[in-house]
């Protein structure tokens, strides 16, 4: 079992660190930045539309079936409609009150989101005529998985002003 070298993180004698501690300049919070530029969870939301079109159109394409198209969009609405709740109630006033109330409206809209998918699929049954399960879970998971794509792709989606 290999060791961890102990001399990398012991301070040299200050205890709180407070002897190496500077603040940043503008400078360099603006180039932290450009490093690592903030999301808008709008941005991800717009991304998973986008992707959702994408889905339906190419299921038209390659299956002819109209009713395919309609099974793959509404899954992915079954992505962006709870996402958009979602996203609407984490930017809201009230969740930005404190970091107690950040936390629980994230976990409370997170909740929502979940309950809403749900609740989406399983009325997928009576709204979608001729649904096709496949089609719309290959809409819904490829809309999730913009999250991830978004992600690592944010300096793409984030342009520097």
């Amino acid at each position: 079992m290999a060791r961890i070298p102990t001399q990398d993180f012991v301070d040299d004698g200050d205890v709180d660190g407070a002897e190496d501690f500077r603040p940043l300049t503008a400078e360099e919070v603006k180039q932290l930045r450009l490093q690592q530029p903030l999301l808008s969870v709008w941005r991800v939301v717009l991304a998973q539309v986008l992707v959702g079109l994408a889905v339906s159109a190419l299921t038209w394409l390659f299956t002819g079936r109209v009713s395919a198209a309609w099974s793959a969009a509404y899954g992915a609405l079954s992505v962006v409609v709870p996402a958009a709740l979602f996203a609407r109630g984490i930017t809201s006033k009230t969740s930005s009150i404190n970091s107690g109330a950040a936390v629980f409206g994230f976990l409370l809209w997170e909740m929502v989101k979940i309950g809403l998918t749900i609740a989406m699929l399983f009325a997928a049954i009576k709204l979608v005529k001729d649904l096709s399960w496949p089609a719309m879970l290959v809409g819904l998971v490829v809309t999730m998985k913009v999250y991830w794509v978004v992600f690592a792709w944010r300096k793409v989606f984030h342009p520097v002003a």
